[in-house]
């Protein structure tokens, strides 16, 4: 063997050597330059050439070989964290981050169909500008669409210069602010579903090899799979909490049935405890969270607390609705309304103001209540109804003509007394005309009505008369006006009297509420109400007691007293003033005063009596006053000059 043999055995051997040491390209190109600068023959170099040659084919399939094993390795990673529970987002990320590290991507994004046909970027990993998230692509355009309409995956060495692509103006705004060429699309599909597209894009012109498009296919194939599963663990997570919260509300509603029985129970068994309404009303109130209110048919309060801001004319509206759907009705303001029926008569309303909305229990609770109402209302009249004929003997006993005696009279307000009236303390007479209608709804109204009042109630002549507890002659008699026309749909007359005292005063006020109710006639006043004290001089003539003094103090009390707290003329200008025909010179000449100063004292008594003083009827009452006024006092000092002078004679 020659030297140069040896040699070029040698440089082989080094070159095994290099491969078995996987030392870099750049030592073989070494090993050569020596060999040639060495002299080495044209034999030899060859030899040691095509050595070289061979070993970088060796070494690039070397760097291959590991380069899919690395691939495989991080393709078994990537499986394995997609394998793990996550939710949509989450995953996505981990997708597009492992794509772009395993092929070297500069861009990676996944976009997810939107049931529309079109694709929407959910996720990007690497993107330069705020453009690409979001990213809406209409279905048909770009390589995601053609991926997805073929099935396969689809790419591009320069996006920008490749005229085979449709491009809608949006996308091809991101493109060139991303600053991309080379771009793949992969379809994203699990079996015979479709989910999105795989991108993958670098900011240089790129072929993509088959090893790199499988890849990129098996990492798409695991994404789709792992994408369906967290969409259907999403699903299933919300499934599971929509019936966790249905289970919530089964449990709460339970819970809050159970309550509001236990509040209806406690209800029922306080009315059949015999508890008054308003402490009924105030129960049921407090177990339904708020203020409610027990009304009659015609909206006055029979029981419960005071609402403020309440708009009467919504409720009133309310009532309608709430008695023609026979159910709970809202009304403005948070206000709630139920109907107090039996049958298809009329008993009321409730009233509620809840501190929050009514849900479907308590709104049940609340009809419930109402219907407790209705019983207990009905049990009221029936009661009433058993002892009607025995209030109307006692009250016609202390009507009877001529009046009974006074151990009489006793024994039967020891009897009256029975029904929780105290003839000993005021009350007052009312005679009612029903005006028509059927005679016995009225009289039904009238024994439910003294029952609830704790009163006297009996008929006579086709009215109805009712003697109940009180001071106050004409409220009562609107009271009782309003509540009775409700029932009969139509305006009632009232006559009333009092307040009395005593048995032995029945007789006289209830003449006397006979009279204000025939003056009511004669006045062509039907439906109205009236007291004598409201009928000004016609009162005075038709009371028993004659109450002069009250009449002058009902007609001339703020111009008298005006004269008494400030020391002026205003009576007597009055009576100069109708004196003089009505004429305020001529009361200034009697009176001597400028006519100015009648004129001012004129404007006095006008806001003192108000400005109806000078009409023709107030005008007859008010110098009937001025006229009793002045005989009254006349009167006085004629008394007191008689005294005087009898005090003044010497005893015989």
């Amino acid at each position: 063997m020659t030297d140069e043999s040896g040699a070029t055995e040698t440089g082989l051997l080094t070159i095994l050597e290099l491969l078995a040491e996987e030392a870099p390209p750049g030592r073989l190109e070494e090993l050569l330059q020596r060999a040639r600068r060495a002299g080495q023959p044209p034999q030899n170099l060859a030899r040691l050439e095509r050595a070289v040659a061979l070993a970088s084919r060796i070494r690039v399939s070397q760097d291959r070989r590991r380069q899919r094993e690395d691939s495989l390795a991080d393709l078994v990673d990537t499986a394995r964290d997609l394998t793990f529970p996550h939710d949509l987002d989450p995953l996505l990320r981990v997708v597009t981050r492992r794509v772009r590290r395993l092929l070297n991507f500069d861009l990676t994004c996944v976009a997810l169909l939107d049931g529309q046909g079109a694709m929407y970027v959910h996720t990007s990993e690497g993107s330069i500008t705020a453009l690409v998230n979001g990213l809406h692509i209409d279905q048909g355009w770009g390589l995601g669409h053609r991926a997805l309409a073929t099935g396969a995956p689809v790419w591009t060495a320069d996006y920008r210069d490749d005229d085979g692509i449709e491009c809608p103006e949006n996308l091809n705004r991101v493109i060139q602010a991303e600053g991309l060429h080379a771009v793949m699309a992969v379809p994203l599909v699990n079996g015979d579903r479709t989910v999105g597209v795989l991108y993958g894009a670098c900011r240089t012109v790129r072929h993509f090899s088959p090893d790199e498009l499988g890849v990129v296919c098996s990492l798409a194939v695991l994404a789709a799979v792992a994408i369906e599963r967290a969409e259907r663990l999403e699903q299933a997570r919300g499934d599971i909490d929509a019936l966790e919260l249905d289970g919530f509300r089964t449990r709460t509603s339970l819970v809050r049935m159970q309550q509001l029985s236990e509040a209806h129970s406690r209800t029922m068994n306080m009315l059949l405890a015999g508890a008054d309404l308003t402490s009924v009303a105030k129960a049921a109130g407090d177990a339904l969270d708020g203020t409610l209110q027990l009304r009659d048919p015609g909206g006055r309060i029979l029981a419960g607390g005071d609402i403020a801001d309440l708009d009467e004319t919504a409720v009133a509206e309310g009532a309608l609705d709430a008695h023609s759907r026979r159910g709970v009705v809202a009304a403005v303001g948070n206000t709630w309304v139920a109907p107090v029926i039996a049958g298809a008569e009329n008993l009321g309303q409730l009233v509620l103001r809840p501190a929050t909305a009514l849900v479907g229990e308590d709104e049940r609770l609340l009809y419930l209540t109402a219907q407790a109402f209705a019983i207990q209302l009905l049990l009221q009249r029936s009661t009433a109804m058993a002892e009607g004929p025995v209030r109307d003997e006692l009250l016609d006993d202390l009507l009877a003509s001529p009046p009974r005696a006074a151990h009489q009279l006793q024994h039967m307000a020891q009897r009256v007394g029975q029904f929780g009236l105290d003839l000993d303390a005021p009350y007052v007479l009312l005679v009612v005309r029903p005006e028509g209608g059927e005679p016995g709804r009225a009289l039904v109204w009238a024994s439910s009505y003294a029952y609830r009042m704790s009163g006297l109630k009996t008929a006579r002549d086709g009215c109805i008369v009712l003697l109940l507890p009180g001071e106050d002659p004409s409220g009562a008699a609107r009271a009782v006006a309003e509540e009775l026309s409700a029932v009969l749909g139509h305006s009632v007359s009232v006559g009333v009297a009092g307040p009395g005292k005593g048995p032995a005063d029945t007789g006289r006020i209830y003449h006397e509420a006979l009279r204000c109710l025939d003056a009511l006639t004669a006045l062509n006043a039907r439906g109205s109400t009236a007291s004598a004290r409201e009928l000004g001089f016609l009162g005075l003539l038709l009371s028993d007691q004659h109450d002069a003094e009250g009449f002058i103090e009902s007609t001339l009390g703020p111009v008298l007293s005006h004269d008494r707290d400030w020391q002026t003329d205003l009576v007597a200008t009055l009576g100069a003033y109708f004196a003089g025909g009505g004429s305020p010179t001529n009361a200034a000449e009697s009176l001597h005063v400028h006519p100015n100063t009648v004129w001012r004292r004129l404007k006095r008594i006008t806001e003192l009596l108000g400005p109806q003083w000078q009409q023709p009827e107030k005008m007859l009452e008010v110098q009937l006053a001025l006229r009793l006024q002045q005989t009254r006092g006349l009167l006085q000092r004629q008394r007191t000059a008689a005294a005087s002078h009898q005090a003044a004679r010497p005893i015989p």
